[in-house]
């Protein structure tokens, strides 16, 4: 590392030659590597950056000039040039650096980026802002083809190409999102990678009009008409320069000769620009190469076989899978929808399995919505399988084209709750919150497979949407059987009696409630522990019977308290006049919630077993202390 370990800053990388940037690149692809292996991360994607992002730093001059990612899975060569090689261990590690770029980290993180094709918005902003301020420093946004395809970028393009500022966007293409690209856009890009013809025809009609020594109007006039002529034979469509930027490219983004010598070019040129680099996601590491999709959220691995180092268990998102398949087999209009996200949701076999029946729209999530409320007015049952965290960017949709119609939307939450290293961009806790108040929508939270199987099958039943959330990591109590048993909605189940203290667990939280009331009963303290399974609406028999027979009452979710699953109960127990009753709510506080592991959090945020005891045996104490207090008092 004798190069990389010189490098503190971009400054450091202006004086290199061109066989000193090789070499960087190859060693920040080496210390990648290694380090990512021992933390897990987006490895493929910042493997295909690495050059592009060495371009930058050599040319622009950072920080005034800015850089804005998208999504940020692209950003660690950028971390390690800009002061963070040290930190990198720490990578997505509790009070370790972000895995996506973050304002609060470094002056070189202009944006903080996690969902996908917000960079020519927040671009654009950052030069409009430069204009009013009357500064000239550069703007550059980098974004990826599957990135390009929502709704917000192609907005930002049109906004960007009508009004003609200077901003400067870098399509990084690299034929690869997440899971493989999908649409017309796709198809474009590559049509124009295969057309390089007219950027050549054009360059050499250039220079020979610049040999002229004077050219009349008329001969202008008729060179453009010629030249949009051969655009329209030659390029499959000009939609980039349609929108108004002058389009370059494509450029080869591993090539560091070429691809500094252009953006060097590109400083002279003004109005918006659009720069398209073809990039190899993966890049310089075979195993990440061959298996971009695995190697996209990388676990831990082994650097030589490439091998995951994790335990392979079944997880809730197989889980889910699963049993949709195999309710498919036996109802042909169970259509499923993701957005980009089909191994991700775990759908692939889905996918595999009924082609005609799945639809991946790239990363289009209202748009995923919406198509789901024509699904099911067209008679099909559809399945929308998005991340929790995801899923908020279509609100709207749900709100205005799904509940307003009471359509038979199933909203597949995967990844509710906290999930863990990717932090706060990615946690899925506001699901509740913001699908809990909508008129016709209902919500379950299953705490296992059987359970996430039976609600599966009622909510294929019902009349109305139907948001099931469910979390990351291992789904509990093995596989459901053929005969999965519909479980109604609204109705819980009691796992254990006890008259101290109920604990009302949702989702998977019912497992360290359970563990907390077995250290309770070793203390002498009997709790009576129950599985809600559903949020909306709620077993307003049970919960109020649990409110009658013990004196304290902890509901438990992993979501935040702020119209939660606790608010529900609250308002419940309010709405009965039981205002004596001891009702205490324990979830995620008003906070964005860091990155680390699950288990970190959950114990930070006391909702793992020990934490959930010592909140019960505070609030007896308090409780006690109350009670003695009044006793006192009447004796007085």
């Amino acid at each position: 590392m004798a190069l990389l370990n010189r490098i503190q800053t971009p400054k450091d990388i202006k004086s290199l030659s061109q066989e000193q940037l090789k070499q960087l690149a190859a060693e920040i692809r080496t210390f990648m590597i290694n380090a990512v292996s021992q933390t897990g991360g987006h490895l493929a994607s910042s493997l295909g950056a690495v050059e592009l992002t060495i371009a930058l730093h050599r040319v622009l001059n950072l920080p005034a000039d800015a850089i804005v990612w998208d999504v940020g899975h692209q950003t660690y060569t950028h971390k390690i040039l800009t002061g963070r090689r040290d930190r990198f261990h720490t990578l997505r590690q509790m009070r370790g650096i972000s895995g996506f770029p973050k304002r609060e980290e470094s002056v070189f993180d202009i944006f903080n980026t996690g969902h996908s094709s917000t960079s020519i918005s927040a671009a654009l902003g950052l030069a409009r802002a430069r204009d009013l301020a009357g500064k000239k420093n550069k703007i550059v946004a980098v974004i990826g083809d599957g990135s390009l395809s929502n709704g917000l970028a192609m907005e930002a393009l049109n906004d960007a190409g009508h009004k003609k500022t200077d901003l400067l966007v870098i399509l990084n293409d690299n034929r690869m999102s997440i899971s493989p690209p999908v649409g017309g856009l796709s198809n474009y890009l590559n049509q124009i990678i295969t057309g390089r013809m007219y950027n050549r025809l054009k360059e050499k009609a250039e220079g020979l009009l610049a040999a002229i020594p004077a050219v009349g109007k008329s001969a202008l006039g008729l060179t453009h008409y010629l030249e949009e002529i051969a655009k329209g034979l030659i390029v499959p469509g000009v939609l980039f320069e349609e929108l108004g930027f002058r389009y370059l490219g494509p450029v080869d983004g591993h090539d560091l000769e070429q691809l500094p010598a252009t953006l060097e070019r590109i400083q002279a040129l003004s109005g918006p620009l659009l720069l398209h680099v073809i990039t190899r996601k993966g890049k310089g590491f075979e195993h990440a190469e061959k298996d971009p999709e695995t190697f996209h959220g990388a676990p831990k691995f082994d650097v030589d076989t490439g091998e995951c180092l994790e335990n392979s268990v079944l997880t809730f998102s197989q889980a889910f899978s699963r049993n949709l398949l195999h309710m498919a087999k036996r109802d042909k209009k169970i259509v499923t929808i993701v957005a980009a996200m089909t191994s991700g949701t775990a759908m692939d076999e889905f996918a595999y399995a009924y082609p005609e029946r799945f639809f991946d729209v790239g990363i289009a999530e209202a748009h995923a919505v919406t198509m789901a409320a024509g699904l099911a007015i067209g008679g099909f049952k559809p399945v929308v399988a998005i991340y929790s965290t995801f899923l908020q960017r279509a609100y709207d949709q749900i709100m205005h084209d799904v509940c307003l119609q009471n359509l038979p939307v199933i909203f597949a939450l995967d990844r509710a709750g906290l999930v863990g290293e990717d932090g706060p961009t990615h946690h899925g806790v506001f699901d509740i919150a913001y699908l809990r108040h909508l008129p016709n929508m209902t919500i379950v939270a299953p705490s296992n497979e059987a359970e996430l199987a039976g609600l599966l099958k009622t909510a294929l039943q019902h009349k109305g949407p139907v948001a099931i959330r469910y979390p990351r990591g291992a789904a509990k109590n093995g596989s459901s059987s053929a005969a999965t048993v519909a479980i109604p909605l609204g109705k819980a189940r009691t796992l254990r009696r006890g008259s101290d203290v109920a604990l009302i667990a949702l989702g998977n939280m019912l497992w360290p409630a359970l563990q907390a009331a077995e250290l309770l009963h070793r203390q002498g303290i009997q709790a009576t522990v129950i599985d809600p399974r559903s949020v909306k609406p709620l077993d307003e028999k049970t919960i109020l019977r649990a409110v009658k027979e013990c004196s304290c009452v902890i509901t438990i979710e992993d979501h935040v308290l702020a119209g939660g699953f606790g608010s529900a109960v609250l308002e419940l127990v309010r709405s009965n006049k039981m205002n004596s009753a001891h009702v205490q709510a324990m979830g995620l506080p008003d906070v964005f919630v860091e990155h680390g592991t699950r288990e970190e959090l959950f114990a930070k945020y006391h909702l793992d077993a020990e934490g959930i005891k010592q909140h019960v045996l505070t609030l007896i104490s308090v409780k006690s202390e109350s009670l003695k207090k009044q006793v006192k008092k009447k004796n007085k």
